[in-house]
């Protein structure tokens, strides 16, 4: 079973940045597919920021500019790296792969931005 385990998450002041961290327990390059989505309260999952195999790397409209993805292969890493942050961006974020059909989540990382 593939795990995900993310970290970097953290209480941060308005226009500040963080950089939350994924770790697979498998080569990332054996996935179609690595991101990350967020949760708010009450809301439903949204895509942040997703990279392809091939290194093409989508992003939410909400992120677009200030949040940035990127994957050390070495270290079977995956990254969000969060700049300008906002007090909407306060949500649990999730690390997600995909291989095939199957998609494999992390347990989530507490981000929240006070105003």
């Amino acid at each position: 079973q593939v795990q995900l385990v993310e970290s970097g998450g953290g209480l941060v002041q308005a226009g500040g940045s963080l950089r939350l961290s994924c770790v697979a327990s498998e080569s990332i390059g054996s996935f179609n597919s690595m991101g990350w989505y967020r949760q708010r309260p009450g809301e439903q999952r949204e895509l942040v920021a997703g990279i392809r195999a091939g290194g093409f790397t989508n992003y939410g409209d909400s992120v677009k500019g200030r949040f940035t993805a990127s994957r050390d292969h070495d270290k079977n890493t995956v990254y969000l790296e969060l700049n300008s942050l906002k007090s909407d961006d306060t949500a649990v974020y999730y690390c997600y792969a995909r291989r095939g059909a199957d998609s494999f989540w992390g347990q989530g990382t507490q981000v929240t931005v006070s105003s």
